[in-house]
Order: structure tokens, then C-alpha cells, then sequence
């Protein structure tokens, strides 16, 4: 599957929860995907959590 066929599928996931649940639960599954995608991206070895923290204090990373 590429990368917009994925792009797509979550789009059509997140319009079809909104149109039925509400906005409510259109941002909790969003969050969701984030989170799942971040995990995923962890997991993968792809995900710099040096890199996070840092960037949330405020410091520049050195690349």
C-alpha cells in the first residue's frame, strides 16, 4: 500500500467516525493514529526520542 492510499484510508476512517460519532470521537481517534503511528515508528527503529525531548524543552538538536 502506498504512502497515499494509506493517506486515504485514514482520511475515509476519521470522516466516516465524525459523520457518525461526532467531533468528540473524530479527535480521539485521530490522536489514536498519531499515537499508533509513533509507536509503530518506535518500534521500526525510525523515531528519534532524543531528538523529542529535546525539541520540547526547547534545545536544538545538533543535526
Amino acid at each position: 500500500m502506498s504512502t497515499t492510499q494509506t493517506g486515504m484510508a485514514i482520511a475515509a476512517v476519521l470522516a466516516i467516525v465524525w459523520i457518525a460519532f461526532g467531533f468528540g470521537a473524530f479527535i480521539l481517534v485521530a490522536l489514536a493514529i498519531v499515537v499508533g503511528a509513533l509507536i509503530g515508528r518506535y518500534i521500526e527503529g525510525r523515531l528519534d526520542v532524543s531528538g523529542i525531548v529535546s525539541a520540547v524543552r526547547g534545545r536544538r538538536s545538533s543535526s
